[in-house]
């Protein structure tokens, strides 16, 4: 196996320049009279700091990783979480300056400053957990179905599934004994795919937050609020309800009625759509290891995924698709 091992030259990684320094310099820039206290948040994509203000409770600053967006779908992001903001949806927004601005540049870094929102991962253990739960994200979309997107991606098979596979084996990134399995596996994964995407017929693509896994809510006594639109992109509704499902399929069946009793309040929900649950989440797990792998020059990656080119990894990533593949033979039906 070829390891994607980092270059002797760590400033070759996207990062290399933000320093402390910059990021305080970046905020003082912006009017913000930073008092020095800058933590860095858990955060691999981007950059994300806590940076504590003299006059002011603090804030947070996110930096986007270079090259991943372009400057108008980092925008339409901002209008998104702004809409829904304005529709007392609880999403954490940027702050914008007083002409309206929400990105800004310091030096080659795009960045964009949050307010800091505390709160607790969601259990959604009961049924009135879920049933809220439904109804802010039943909202979020009856929003987001109003417009489209026109720079920001489409959750698609090609992105997520084929460009993944492609890439893995393209590289050679793979033990040389475990290619030909994987090749096989994830080939034959991809037509189940697209007969699930088939049998599921015709579903509306709508605006979505994306990446709707707990650890992207938070939740306070009033309830929860959504964070971290960064994956916000345009695809079908179920994308932004299957993460928030566990256990066994009679278990998932019950949470997601749960989700949709408060969901149906203000959203209609497709049934046939819940073909695609399994689907997605073998695209997601196709797509995981791939974006690994195409980080790994980021030293922030090595240090947070040290058992990723091992042996080992990949053998695990192989059981874990073969188990999909059986999974996608009987999808969860409504």
């Amino acid at each position: 196996m070829m390891r994607p091992d980092m270059p002797d030259d760590c400033s070759a990684h996207p990062y290399s320049g933000l320093t402390p320094d910059l990021v305080l310099n970046a905020l003082d820039a912006q009017g913000y009279l930073c008092d020095g206290r800058l933590l860095a948040l858990n955060s691999y994509e981007n950059r994300v700091y806590q940076i504590g203000l003299e006059d002011s409770a603090p804030v947070i600053a996110k930096f986007y990783r270079p090259g991943r967006w372009s400057k108008q779908s980092i925008l339409e992001e901002h209008a998104f979480a702004l809409e829904l903001a304005s529709h007392e949806i609880p999403v954490v927004a940027p702050l914008a300056t007083s002409d309206g601005t929400t990105l800004h540049r310091h030096e080659s870094y795009l960045f964009a400053v949050y307010p800091r929102c505390g709160g607790r991962w969601p259990d959604l253990d009961t049924a009135q957990q879920r049933q809220q739960m439904g109804r802010f994200l039943g909202r979020m979309h009856a929003v987001g179905a109003t417009r489209r997107f026109k720079h920001r991606t489409q959750l698609d098979i090609k992105t997520l599934g084929d460009d993944s596979r492609s890439f893995l084996l393209e590289e050679n990134l793979l033990p040389e004994y475990l290619i030909e399995a994987y090749a096989t596996l994830t080939s034959d994964l991809l037509q189940q795919i697209r007969n699930l995407f088939d049998a599921a017929g015709p579903v509306a693509q709508i605006r979505l937050h994306g990446d709707c896994h707990p650890g992207n809510i938070l939740w306070t006594d009033s309830g929860p609020h959504f964070v971290d639109l960064d994956d916000s992109r345009t695809g079908p509704a179920i994308q932004d309800l299957w993460m928030l499902l566990s256990g066994e399929q009679e278990d998932m069946r019950g949470q997601l009625g749960d989700l949709l009793d408060g969901y149906q309040t203000f959203y209609d929900f497709n049934p046939g759509s819940a073909l695609l649950i399994e689907a997605l989440r073998t695209l997601r797990i196709m797509n995981y290891a791939a974006w690994i792998a195409r980080r790994w020059t980021d030293p922030a990656f090595p240090q947070a995924f040290p058992w990723f080119d091992s042996p080992r990894y990949w053998e695990e990533h192989i059981l874990s698709l073969r188990e999909q593949a059986a999974v996608l033979d009987n999808p969860l039906v409504l």
